[in-house]
């Protein structure tokens, strides 16, 4: 199916005409972030209305078993007096609206807090706003991990306790196929005949074959396909360093592997629907699953410990999500909370495909829910 001519894929059009073939990574990037219509840039995705709907989303539980489990850690690293909550991929606020009232429960947390959102989604940075106005605890917004500190580096060195749900699997990442004739990578071109965006494969080999896991180069045959996410991988490094000189710890959810493993799993998603991923850049979610193998790597080598990948389903109901279900229940909506309850945990919904990774500084005690 033929992309329609939108300014986005006319400034694809142009730039591979005149450069060449572009990376899957590079097409990501684009077509999720462009400044002025990348898809990111220019809507609110989320709920019925959108394209797709996050845990944070489905139930109020989420954020409130996500700020407890901060309040927890930041009472094991020795309650200090402020302490830097960030959240990577914040969404609508909604996460963190729930995570900030249920850590009211802890004595002294909410007051020790600065908040810190990385966002660069102009649009969802207004609903973030919105959603946390009057909340009563400082919060600043930032584009990167960089920019995580207040104006003049002034709380540059404050532990941290790190949030994001859905954050890394809509990251960049680069295809490779296995070959007769060894790793090509998969990349964006224009059809010879048509001149719609297209799939083509490398001529010969090139350096992002490096990134291949040596467990997946090993096993691969003709025909598989290797993912790799150098972008992700570089984030994770880097966060696991300020985590490991600062203190703190961090907690991802996304849906993703254990292990690393070949196969194809780009998608496009629009209107709760998968679609063609070269159809209407820009208008449509792209995401792959998280090699969590390789993440937690990337976390390793920048200084973090790294714990044993939990399941979505496993850490929720290890905070206490059946007895947070049986409480709110007892107020009304019952079969929505425990529908709610079941879609998150459940094997065969989202409870085994998402998975739960935690880090902490070395010196942190084991982390509520995944160790221990």
């Amino acid at each position: 199916m033929a992309e329609r001519e939108t300014p986005l894929v006319a400034h694809l059009t142009r730039r591979i005409a005149l450069d060449g073939p572009i990376t899957v990574g590079e097409y990501m990037g684009l077509a999720l972030g462009h400044p002025a219509h990348g898809y990111y840039m220019t809507r609110d995705p989320f709920g019925q209305a959108g394209d797709f709907t996050t845990a944070p989303e489905i139930s109020q539980m989420v954020g409130e078993l996500l700020g407890l489990w901060a309040a927890e850690v930041w009472r094991l690293m020795g309650a200090p007096a402020a302490v830097r909550l960030v959240e990577f991929g914040p969404g609508r606020g909604t996460l963190m609206a729930d995570a900030l009232r249920a850590a009211a429960m802890m004595p002294g947390f909410r007051d020790a807090l600065r908040v810190t959102l990385v966002e660069t989604s102009p649009v969802l940075t207004g609903a973030q706003r919105k959603m946390l106005g009057g909340v009563g605890v400082p919060i600043d917004w930032v584009a990167s991990l960089a920019d995580v500190s207040d104006e003049g580096g002034a709380d540059e060195d404050l532990p941290l306790i790190v949030m994001g749900n859905e954050f890394f699997d809509a990251l960049p990442i680069r295809q490779l196929h296995r070959t007769g004739g060894g790793w090509r990578e998969r990349l964006v071109a224009l059809d010879p005949d048509s001149g719609a965006l297209s799939f083509a494969l490398a001529p010969g080999p090139g350096p992002a074959e490096a990134l291949v896991p040596d467990g997946v180069r090993d096993r691969a045959g003709p025909g598989d396909v290797a993912e790799v996410a150098p972008a992700a991988w570089a984030i994770a490094r880097d966060l696991g360093q300020r985590i490991a000189a600062n203190g703190g710890a961090g907690l991802f959810l996304d849906y993703g592997h254990g292990q690393s493993a070949t196969g194809d799993t780009l998608q496009a998603v629009k209107g709760h629907q998968p679609v063609d991923i070269l159809t209407d850049p820009g208008e449509a979610d792209l995401t792959a699953h998280v090699d969590f193998a390789q993440l937690s790597r990337a976390f390793a080598d920048g200084g973090c410990r790294t714990a044993p990948l939990a399941t979505q389903g496993g850490f929720l109901s290890a905070l206490g999500i059946a007895q947070r279900a049986d409480s709110l229940a007892k107020r009304g909506q019952a079969e929505a909370i425990m529908a709610a309850r079941d879609r998150l945990i459940a094997p065969d919904q989202m409870g085994t495909l998402f998975k739960v990774l935690g880090v902490a500084a070395p010196t942190m005690p084991p982390l509520p829910g995944l160790e221990g």
